[in-house]
């Protein structure tokens, strides 16, 4: 297992981590196989979405701001309660084949670390399997 260390630097960021999980498999050496990512954390999650255009990205923050605002009456104590229902919109994990040493992503999809309770220091953690 490998841990990707992420810093975030917005309260709610999508942070493409494709390069990154492509050199860990491309150090695993596994040329078909899975790998798995997995998020330790309850305010933050993955997901796999477009990354040619970066408007994506900013129309699905944007509507999640709306879906889910970070003041509205929670009753949570930390003032959170908008990450935590955010991330459990998200998954905490998600697995892509490896197929010819590469990750095997659509044409235009992207893995994403989503954060929504930062700025934060973050893991997702990297398993490979073959």
């Amino acid at each position: 297992m490998e841990k990707l260390d992420i810093n975030s630097s917005k309260r709610s960021q999508f942070i493409d981590i494709t390069d990154a999980v492509q050199k860990v498999v491309d150090r695993s050496g596994v040329e078909n196989g899975m790998v798995f990512l997995y998020v330790p954390h309850t305010t933050a999650g993955l997901t796999i979405n477009e990354n040619a255009d970066p408007a994506v990205i900013s129309d699905i923050s944007w509507k999640l701001s709306r879906l889910v605002p970070e003041a509205d009456g929670y009753t949570h104590n930390e003032g959170n309660s908008d990450s935590h229902i955010k991330s459990s919109l998200f998954s905490n994990e998600l697995f892509v084949f490896i197929e010819n040493s590469s990750i095997a992503l659509g044409t235009w999809q992207g893995i994403y670390f989503a954060e929504f309770d930062g700025p934060r220091k973050r893991q997702v953690l990297i398993k490979i399997t073959t």
